[in-house]
């Protein structure tokens, strides 16, 4: 039986990302992934963004705390940046100027570089989206592309580098508290020993707090699209266009030579290995032919992913309330590649039972946000 001061329950950036700071804090960690690859489900499927303008205020503030870390990583696990610019557009067809506005004025206090433009700019900074569409757009100039998979890889080779296990194939089946300490079973065998757990499983966050006698925190997967379309020329450095029509939303960026495109779908579900829902490519391609010249006939390479969302959108981060030994990292929604660095520091240290990060608590982050407490009834 293998002993541990901290299981993580899950292989994705999340659990990635807070085994290390874990192990870099000097706790014995072993990362737990169900599959045989790590990063299988929603990492691994990523739009891979940072956008300042996106999501509530708790997903933001989070966001600008991580924005260095894109810039400058740790120069021991990273030998380049990983965000490179981004211009992103979120743009009102006619009647929507108003919501453009609402969302200027959410926004300005953490990206004060935002502003509002008319269809004319609109159309100048992105030719191909057609000027008699657009009312109004919000123009965020500081937005990055991240490399995913080389933010997740550095935090696994930080966990490796500080003495932290992985174990694939490997599905929490069964716990048990054990005076102070927690007995753990997954699955081909494996048994552990732990003081603590870390349950950063994404959609199967609350399967896996039933396990251990935890409420659930109302973890809502929703589906996600994503599609390719091929062009003779794109861009490679167009802005992404974000439409914020609540009802008909779609988003397009610069991908390797194609055109990235989705319908910026949340449709309920439940946890799987999600496929793409073809009714809405249909729906977004209509509409991104309406609002740009694209003219897409055909699509390429289509994908989904699963973004798990509690009621409030906030991410669940910290100690359960009732359960002891028992932590959550989950609900990250559509944003844990952009908050994941400050996400990270903020769930070990709550574990921890140390304070909130100074460069975190400066963007007006309120911890009782993010607490599993507050989603008690």
């Amino acid at each position: 039986m293998d002993d541990f001061d901290v299981l993580v329950i899950g292989g994705g950036i999340a659990g990635m990302s807070i085994a290390y700071e874990l192990s870099a804090a000097g706790q014995r960690v072993c990362l737990l992934e169900m599959e045989s690859t790590l990063a299988y489900h929603t990492t691994g499927r990523s739009a891979a963004t940072w956008i300042g303008t996106y999501g509530n205020g708790p997903v933001r503030a989070l966001t600008a705390a991580s924005h260095d870390y894109f810039l400058r990583p740790p120069a021991d696990r990273y030998e380049e940046p990983l965000g490179k610019p981004l211009v992103v557009l979120h743009v009102g067809s006619h009647g929507l100027g108003d919501a453009v506005d609402r969302l200027h004025d959410d926004v300005a206090g953490l990206t004060p570089e935002a502003r509002v433009i008319d269809a004319a700019e609109a159309h100048r900074l992105l030719p191909l989206l057609r000027e008699e569409w657009v009312e109004s757009a919000l123009v965020e100039p500081g937005a990055l592309e991240v490399d995913v998979a080389l933010l997740h890889q550095g935090y696994r080779r930080g966990l490796r580098g500080r003495g932290g296990e992985i174990r694939t194939l490997a599905r929490v089946d069964g716990a048990e508290r054990v005076g102070e300490r927690w007995r753990v079973s997954a699955s081909i065998g494996q048994e552990f020993t732990t003081s603590y757990v870390v349950n950063a499983a994404g959609a199967w966050a609350d399967q896996v707090a039933a396990v251990f006698g935890a409420a659930p925190v109302g973890i809502e997967p929703r589906l996600r699209s994503v599609f390719m379309v091929g062009a003779d020329h794109v861009d490679p450095h167009m802005p992404m266009v974000l439409s914020v029509d609540p009802d008909n939303p779609f988003y397009v960026k610069a991908d390797s030579g194609q055109y990235l495109c989705s319908p910026a779908d949340a449709t309920l579900t439940t946890p799987h290995d999600a496929k793409h829902d073809e009714l809405e490519i249909a729906r977004a391609i209509d509409v991104i032919n309406e609002a740009t010249t694209l003219g897409i006939r055909g699509i390429r390479t289509p994908w989904a992913g699963l973004r798990s969302f509690v009621a409030d959108g906030s991410p669940v981060i910290g100690p359960d309330p009732l359960v002891p030994g028992f932590a959550w990292f989950a609900g990250q929604g559509g944003y844990g590649i952009q908050m994941g660095p400050a996400a990270a520091r903020l769930g070990a240290a709550l574990l921890l039972g140390r304070d909130v990060p100074e460069d975190i608590a400066a963007t007006g982050f309120a911890v009782e946000s993010v607490l599993p407490g507050r989603l008690a009834d």
